[in-house]
């Protein structure tokens, strides 16, 4: 090994992006191994820093994590922040809602409360729902998904704007429905310090080998078999 790969990631039950972890060490899912390809490719040994969403990217800038490979959509914002990797997953958005809601389009959330990440993509697209009433997660909290179906049930919000991959497992619960899907493409990347060319440059590199191996497809396909691969020779 010529070293450790330390990223970043909040711990919660996301899948099939990611599982809560047993320990704060081992995680499983599919940005988990997503890592552990590109460690392997690197040659580095693969270590995980669980901390709460809003200190991923500060935490890359003061170099106490090599990168943040964790549901980050490449957005202006945080392009300002963090330089880019070519990206390992491109994802559309949801709305979820509470089942009988009677929400089916944006014009239906006029007047209503709607949760999502503070400064993500989602926020981005919520904020072009006109008339919606935005309400930001975030901040220090450890588990912000939990937090905002938890605002969902309670009733504190009617929708909750997120990635249509994270609510893949809650197809079968009675207790919601995905209102509509924005065809977005979200490209997500692993985020490195400005200050560091030579490490986005390797991690690049490592994640061009495992597209162009199938290792990326492979782990795709396991984790996420009910969406089309969209990386690759078919795909920018």
């Amino acid at each position: 090994m010529s070293g450790v790969l330390r990223l970043a990631c909040i711990d919660t039950e996301a899948p099939p992006l990611f599982l809560k972890s047993p320990d704060g060490i081992v995680r499983e899912g599919y940005e988990p191994d997503v890592a552990r390809v590109l460690a392997a490719q690197m040659g580095r040994e693969l270590q995980w820093a669980i901390m709460p969403w809003s200190q991923m990217l500060p935490a890359v800038q003061r170099h106490e994590v090599d990168a943040v490979l964790c549901g980050q959509g490449i957005i202006a914002s945080r392009e300002e922040q963090v330089d880019f990797t070519r990206p390992y997953g491109v994802f559309h958005e949801g709305v979820l809602v509470r089942s009988g809601s009677g929400i089916t389009s944006p014009a239906d959330l006029v007047g209503r409360k709607v949760a999502a990440i503070a400064d993500s993509a989602n926020m981005a697209l919520l904020l072009s729902f006109e008339g919606a009433i935005p309400v930001p997660f975030g901040g220090d909290s450890d588990d912000v998904f939990a937090e905002m179906l938890g605002a969902l049930d309670a009733g504190e919000v009617d929708a909750v704007v997120d990635d249509d991959v994270v609510f893949v497992p809650l197809d079968d619960d009675p207790r919601y429905e995905q209102a509509f899907t924005v065809k977005t493409g979200n490209r997500w990347g692993i985020g490195v310090a400005k200050d560091r060319p030579e490490l986005l440059a390797e991690i690049d590199s490592a994640l061009a080998a495992v597209i162009a191996n199938g290792q990326l497809a492979q782990v795709w396909h396991t984790w996420l078999p009910s969406l089309e691969f969209p990386l690759g020779d078919n795909h920018p």
